[in-house]
Parts: structure tokens; C-alpha cells; sequence
């Protein structure tokens, strides 16, 4: 609706993660860079945590979509037990489309298939995308394929994607050998003020627009109601776009994005919560001295 209005290709804060807009903070990069190397260094267990939407499935469809054909990569995002049991879900990740009525047959397929890929000098890469809602029984069962083995190789990485609540559940002492096998570890952060300011400017720019669309005292507001959390971000600044194009402006300015996050806090259904720490301090303070606007008010 908007993007013409402001000279954009294409929307710049979509919900849906999408690696054309990847911004590599500091921590963004570490992340991408450990994930890759227990990729290379074929890590048997790898996991990555962050908190709700701060970026850890974009970083994923990134690594997607630049490993080689070395790699036969499987994915699965959906891992609620509703959805069926882990043999046929990581059969649908592989693309195996062979029947199998049983576990053992599910489980003699899956095997033919590593040993095709072991033949063929290739390996398999195992990634569970929102891996915190998987239960006890289907972690332990996840780390029985950890241990298939050919030539005394792993025939299959694993890499586990998920909300801290992935941690409390590998810290249990059902989960203890399954922990034991995680060769890397790594917690996701969200973005502080100056990396929430450069993201979304890099997300404009990237959509082919101006990064001066956003002022920094309309970056630095919506850091203080948003703690850095990208998917937060996204969603602000996609509804500033949509005001400042129904009010005829080319740039967000402070009073719509203050209208926007009162939208947000009123009747919003994800809470947005005024930031306490030293950033959010001299926001408060930058915008009650200079425009005389008390963000605790809004």
C-alpha cells in the first residue's frame, strides 16, 4: 500500500523472516559464525537460542540458502506432537517420500537414505526450528539419531533453533546425555540502541528507500519500546509507514510514531515495555528535554 509513497521495491518490515533483509549486528554475526562453523566442523549437536523474534529463523534461512550440495539438509518447524511423531516429520524434512506403515520401517528408511548419502560422500544436516516445544520423550528420541553412525562417522548434525525455554528442558536430568552431546551453544541477544537504529536503516535502504525515512529520535523511541527485539521493530515501523502514508508523509515523525506505539500499548496484544537500562535512560531523558514528550506517559 505504501511502498510506492516512499519510493520502496518491496515492504521492509515483514513479519515473515525473509534473508534478503539480514542484519548482521555484532551478535547477529557471531551467531551466523558459530552456526556455520559447527556446520563445517560437523558439530553433532548445535544450539542456538534467543528470545521471540530476534532473528534466529531468518539467520537460519540464510545458512539455507548457502550451503552447497555437500550438504542434504532437512528442516522442521512444526514440533508440536499434534503433528505426528519424529520419524515421519524428519522422513518429510528429508523429502523421503517412501511409505512406511511403522516405526521400523520409518527408521529402516531413514537409515538407507544416510548410507546413500554416506556413499555419495554427502552428509545430512538435521535443523528444529522452534525446538522448545518439542517434549521429553521426542528430545530423547531426537538424540538416538545423534548416534547413527557409519564408519565410525556421524551420519547426521543436528541443529537446534529455540526460545530459552529450549535450555530448561536439555538441563534436565532425563535430557543429561542428550546435553552431553552438544559440542556448541550459543544465546541470541536482541539489538541495543545504535544496532536497532542501523536496522532499520539497512532494512529500508535494502527495500530501495531512504534511511532519513526514519529520523534517530524516531529510531531511538521506538528502541525504548521495543528492547531491540527485531520482530517488535518490524511490526512499529511497518504501522508508522502505514500512518505516515495516510497522513501524505514522506518521513515518520516523532508524533506519529508516539501515536502508533499508544495504539500498540492501549489495544496491542504483545506488550510493549519501556526499557530501564542505560540506553533507555537518555532516550527518556533526550526526548522530555528536547520535546518535552515523558515516554512513561505515552
Amino acid at each position: 500500500m505504501y511502498t510506492q509513497h516512499f519510493g520502496l521495491t518491496k515492504k521492509p518490515f515483514s513479519l515473515s523472516p525473509d534473508p534478503q533483509f539480514l542484519y548482521l549486528s555484532p551478535r547477529h554475526k557471531k551467531t551466523l559464525t558459530i552456526l556455520q562453523y559447527g556446520i563445517m566442523s560437523q558439530a553433532g549437536v548445535t544450539v542456538i537460542t534467543g528470545e521471540i523474534g530476534s532473528g534466529k529463523t531468518t539467520i537460519i534461512r540464510h545458512v539455507l540458502n548457502v550451503l552447497g550440495d555437500e550438504c542434504a539438509v532437512g528442516l522442521i518447524t512444526n514440533t508440536h506432537a499434534a503433528f505426528g511423531d519424529l520419524l515421519s516429520w524428519v522422513l518429510q524434512a528429508f523429502k523421503i517420500k517412501e511409505r512406511a506403515d511403522n516405526q521400523a520401517d520409518r527408521y529402516q528408511l531413514l537409515l538407507d537414505f544416510f548410507q546413500r548419502l554416506h556413499d555419495e560422500q554427502r552428509r545430512a544436516i538435521l535443523i528444529v526450528d522452534d525446538a522448545q516445544n518439542m517434549d521429553t520423550q521426542t528430545l530423547k528420541e531426537l538424540c538416538l539419531l545423534s548416534n547413527i553412525n557409519i564408519d565410525s562417522e556421524v551420519m547426521v548434525q543436528l541443529v537446534l533453533v529455540g526460545q530459552p525455554e529450549l535450555i530448561d528442558k536439555l538441563k534436565t536430568p532425563e535430557l543429561i546425555h542428550f546435553a552431553q552431546r552438544i559440542s556448541i551453544e550459543f544465546h541470541l541477544t536482541p539489538l541495543d540502541y545504535k544496532e536497532t537504529e542501523n536496522y532499520i536503516s539497512h532494512r529500508i535502504i535494502t527495500a530501495g528507500g531512504s534511511a532519513d525515512i526514519f529520523p534517530r529520535v524516531v529510531c531511538a523511541v521506538i528502541y525504548y519500546f521495543t528492547g531491540g527485539v527485531p520482530r517488535l521493530i518490524n511490526n512499529l515501523c511497518d504501522l508508522c509507514l502505514a500512518f505516515s502514508y495516510a497522513e501524505d508523509d514522506l518521513r515518520v515523525s516523532l508524533d506519529i510514531a508516539i501515536d502508533v506505539i499508544k495504539e500498540k500499548r492501549t489495544g496491542g496484544i504483545v506488550p510493549l515495555v519501556a526499557q530501564t537500562n542505560e540506553d533507555g535512560q537518555k532516550i527518556k531523558k533526550l526526548v522530555l528535554d528536547k520535546y518535552a514528550i515523558d515516554l512513561d506517559a505515552i
